[in-house]
């Protein structure tokens, strides 16, 4: 077993762990990075570095950065691009003792400033570009006093020789209760929120990452999540960073993987289903085996039995391949190997039982108490509901979070104290078998509560989902909580064209029909493509399909006559621009008015292209990008404001 879980090294905090590896085996690699360009055959040249060199690299870094004024305790916003140097930084701050706060751009720029203006960062390390933000922006970033640019393809050269003649402490010594990091929620059911990792949870991950999936033997893994690439670095293992964008985990290329994979004899992967499924796909469709992965663990969604089989079919016959279940808050929670999950628990969810998740992580206790939106201030024994009952999953352990970051309303809202311990509402619905296992049904916010009970979207999407040209469905709901009108969007296979939805959607009724739980949902609407958060590819923001959903079945948000006359505008100016050189009249004036009109026509709307393109993205409405260039070249903005800010923005 690592050293993460053995003996005292399990109370040692991480860059001691790094810096143990060090003195132990200098020589072993511990990363394996892209060097830029290709190789003599073409494929994409790598490079190396040893735990020796590494954790030299992250103390020089670490004096670097106290340097430049960053210290115990400073809250330090990173905006880098995730890959070796994001390891190498994550672990400078951490020996340091400051407070590195991850936030990912993935939940859009906005969102994004929110969170760092409300944690009150006091130092910042970024890429060029993400400084030129922090100058227009300033407002988010108010309150930071150091400023670190990382040079575009320059590294960390500058910082770790600022460092590299000052003097190098050893890793600053922190309590269980100090807080290490701080992450934030993906905000895809609420706005997000900053979670305190402290040290004590940060070795209670690493401890249960390790004592459920690692062996002794698996000594090398492919990181496409930063934070498991830090935990593999504390294990002692070999970290492989592939050729990917860790922020868009779905556009990673299965080529690329499989290539790092088989050079580099990779054991293990931890990854999102939505890198796994384009992988295992490529993987079956070329043959190509892949006789040194024996792990892989998935996070961040559900893994389906067809992924899970899929895999199988792809890996050697003694790979174990693992769903993991957690959160941010907590993590890990569950987990569950495809072999018990493919025996039995696979049929659960066309027999409308949810999701099995697997059973408590090394260190997590898990409940589950009656479902509810009002705070619970202290545990009491008649919280928990009885066995088999759907119920708010609720965690304890060294892997949860304590609180979250000066948000006394989200720690009333989902934090439970009994005692010395302190349990977390996951915010998540299920129930608990008699062996133990626990059964995901959905989010308790996305409940559809209808005037005969609440629905469960997870619980119900199952059985629809076991229709052979089905991709997935996603269940919402519209209008007042207790009455309101449960919908199913349905997203078709690729190779099931929309001539054939009239018979599938005869079929979805007659399985609706024949299960208690979902006889009740009667209006099912096809989607071209359900619209995801960008983190992991895979959740579904169902409030956008709510909306669209709504504007559907009730046209109540189809273009009112204000519309209308607001998009005319830019048409008449569109007019003007055209009739302007065949007016027979000249007058200063007039001119002027063209050119100010052909400026915000042509210009100004030209601008608004790219923010057009991504929206058009978020919402997936399906719509080719000339065509959404094309209405953005001639309604600008007025076709775009009402798409862009409420729940309700959805595609049309």
């Amino acid at each position: 077993m690592s050293a993460t879980v053995t003996g005292t090294a399990r109370h040692t905090s991480l860059p001691g762990l790094l810096a143990r590896h060090a003195a132990r085996t200098p020589g072993r690699t511990a990363v394996v990075h892209p060097a830029g360009g290709r190789g003599p055959s073409g494929s994409p040249a790598y490079t190396s570095v040893g735990y020796g060199d590494f954790a030299a690299r992250v103390t020089a870094c670490s004096a670097g950065l106290r340097a430049r004024g960053i210290g115990p305790g400073t809250r330090t916003a990173l905006l880098v691009t995730p890959g070796a140097d994001l390891l190498v930084l994550v672990f400078a701050l951490l020996h340091t003792g400051a407070v590195p706060v991850v936030v990912d751009p993935g939940m859009g720029l906005g969102r994004m400033l929110d969170c760092i203006r409300r944690v009150g960062v006091q130092a910042f390390v970024g890429v060029p570009s993400a400084q030129l933000l922090r100058r227009l922006r300033p407002r988010a970033f108010a309150g930071v006093k150091s400023v670190v640019t990382l040079p575009r393809g320059g590294g960390l050269g500058e910082l770790t020789a600022l460092g590299a003649d000052r003097p190098q402490p050893p890793p600053h010594a922190c309590g269980p209760d100090d807080v290490a990091l701080i992450g934030y929620t993906t905000g895809s059911t609420g706005p997000a929120k900053p979670v305190e990792i402290t040290a004590g949870m940060l070795r209670g991950m690493a401890h249960g990452v390790e004592a459920g999936h690692f062996t002794a033997e698996m000594t090398s893994t492919l990181v496409t999540m930063p934070l498991m690439g830090v935990f593999d670095l504390a294990a002692g293992r070999t970290v492989v960073v592939p050729r990917m964008n860790m922020g868009r985990v779905g556009a990673a290329d299965p080529r690329l993987l499989t290539d790092a994979i088989r050079r580099f004899g990779v054991h293990a992967v931890f990854a999102s289903p939505a890198l796994l499924g384009p992988l295992s796909a490529h993987l079956a469709d070329t043959g190509t085996r892949v006789p040194s992965l024996r792990l892989v663990v998935s996070g961040g969604a559900p893994v389906s039995p067809g992924l899970m089989r899929a895999l199988r079919a792809v890996l050697p016959g003694d790979a174990r391949v693992f769903s993991t279940y957690g959160s941010t808050e907590a993590l890990p929670v569950a987990l569950v190997e495809s072999r018990e999950a493919l025996a039995g628990p696979a049929d659960g969810p066309a027999a409308a039982l949810g999701v099995c998740v697997g059973r408590p992580a090394p260190g997590a206790t898990v409940r589950t108490i009656e479902v509810g939106d009002g705070p619970i201030p202290s545990w009491t024994p008649g919280l928990p509901v009885a066995e088999g009952e759907i119920g708010e999953i609720v965690v304890s352990g060294e892997a949860v979070s304590p609180r979250y970051f000066r948000s006394p309303w989200a720690d009333a809202a989902h934090k439970i104290q009994d005692g010395g311990r302190r349990w977390h509402r996951t915010g998540d619905v299920g129930w608990i078998d008699g062996e133990g296992r626990i059964w995901f049904c959905g989010r308790k916010s996305h409940r559809v509560r209808t005037a005969h009970g609440d629905l469960h979207t997870v619980r119900c999407e199952g059985v629809f989902n076991s229709h052979p040209q089905v991709q997935r469905t996603a269940l919402v709901g519209f209008g007042p909580h207790g009455g309101q009108r449960p919908v199913l969007c349905v997203e078709l296979r690729p190779d099931t064209g929309p001539e054939h939805w009239p018979r599938i959607e005869r079929e979805l009724r007659a399985l609706g029909a024949g299960n208690p739980v979902t006889k009740g949902i009667e209006d099912f609407l096809p989607h071209p493509g359900f619209p995801v958060d960008i983190r992991h590819n895979a959740k579904i923001r169902r409030e956008l399909l709510a909306g669209w959903a709504e504007d559907r079945l009730t046209g109540s948000r189809r273009p009112t006559a204000a519309d209308r006359a607001l998009r005319a505008v830019p048409l008449l100016g569109w007019a003007y621009l055209v009739a302007w050189p065949l007016l027979p009249w000249d007058h200063p004036a007039l001119t002027a008015l063209w050119w100010l009109d052909a400026f915000l026509s042509v210009v100004v709307h030209a601008l608004q292209i790219p923010s057009a393109l991504r929206r058009e993205r978020e919402l997936a409405t399906g719509r080719r990008p000339w065509a959404t260039a094309a209405l953005t070249m001639l309604f600008g903005a007025t076709r775009w404001r009402r798409h862009g800010g409420g729940p309700k923005g959805a595609a049309s």
